[in-house]
């Protein structure tokens, strides 16, 4: 079963100095019936203005993944950890008992990304942190594989039954992703367009898949993120 989903009927935010587009329920976007899809609890589309970001905060039990569109992201926490990302970069947190850290735009460009929050498969984990400066040439024509559970094999390990692809596919090429029986997953047109398996997508859109595969083609060169789990 396939579900599309309309980039301009998602929640949204503008504040000034960030603007996003909320997936599911978040902030001062209150749904009931669009509260998450599976363990995947949100996925904010984040543009965040030079200069600006978020100041220290908590966050507690939860997986969090960050995906940099384009621009920088720097990284700070109650751990000791500070990093800058760019393009196709993704950092890791396990939240667990607790942990402060911080968001921000310390360039010169507009900074877009993806903000991913998956429900840990119990409470009470260590607080943890990590990163990873994917080349972006792996995901070229073909699925990146980014993060998987402690189980699986993709660099990044999070505490859930869940995995994470990227891909870039160029314009009018193909590509297979498989969704098995039991399993589902949330795929986000991050910029272009396509055609799966028969349904448009545009720029932001995204697209719910429930034990189906799916045939993708690239109808401009297209960038992809598919968070896929347990149904």
């Amino acid at each position: 079963m396939l579900k599309r989903i309309d980039h301009t009927k998602m929640g949204s935010s503008d504040l000034g100095w960030l603007k996003s587009k909320f997936h599911f329920s978040f902030a001062d976007y209150y749904n009931p019936s669009n509260l998450n899809f599976g363990t995947l609890r949100v996925i904010n589309d984040d543009l965040v203005e030079a200069g600006t970001g978020f100041d220290t905060h908590p966050h507690r039990d939860m997986e969090i993944v960050s995906y940099v569109v384009n621009g920088e992201l720097t990284h700070g926490d109650s751990m000791g950890n500070k990093r800058t990302l760019s393009r196709g970069h993704v950092q890791y947190m396990s939240a667990g008992t607790g942990v402060l850290h911080s968001e921000h735009n310390f360039g010169e460009e507009l900074l877009r990304f993806l903000q991913i929050w998956i429900i840990p498969n119990k409470k009470g984990y260590e607080p943890n942190y990590g990163d990873y400066l994917f080349d972006w040439n792996d995901r070229k024509n073909k699925w990146l594989h980014i993060v998987s559970s402690k189980e699986g094999d993709a660099p990044i390990k999070i505490n859930q039954d869940s995995n994470l692809f990227a891909l870039e596919l160029d314009k009018d090429q193909e590509i297979d992703f498989k969704v098995g029986k039991d399993r589902q997953a949330y795929l986000v047109q991050i910029e272009g367009s396509s055609d799966i398996n028969s349904i448009v997508l545009n720029m932001q859109d995204a697209l719910e898949i429930t034990e189906e595969d799916i045939k993708i083609k690239a109808l401009e060169t297209s960038h992809f993120l598919v968070v896929e789990m347990k149904k």
